[in-house]
């Protein structure tokens, strides 16, 4: 299991999930903020720990599509 961070950066990834949460659906911020926030509490693999709350919340389907959305848009980088 990885290091918790400081109080403070876990506070200030928090909030920077809490911003994030506004964006568009889709666009991947929300989920790279999860991420961030996931890993600052000591998650060792926070991009699974996004993704396991990203389909409990959207559903299988949903997060699915999403998931597809943004391997498709990593690609064309």
């Amino acid at each position: 299991m990885a290091r918790k961070a400081s109080l403070k950066k876990r506070r200030a990834a928090r909030k920077a999930y809490q911003k994030a949460k506004k964006k568009p659906l889709g666009s991947g911020a929300r989920f790279a903020a999860l991420a961030k926030a996931a890993k600052a509490s000591g998650a060792s693999n926070p991009e699974a720990v996004a993704a396991a709350i990203g389909r409990k919340k959207y559903g299988k389907k949903k997060f699915q599509k999403l998931a597809a959305a943004g391997r498709k848009r990593k690609k064309r980088k």
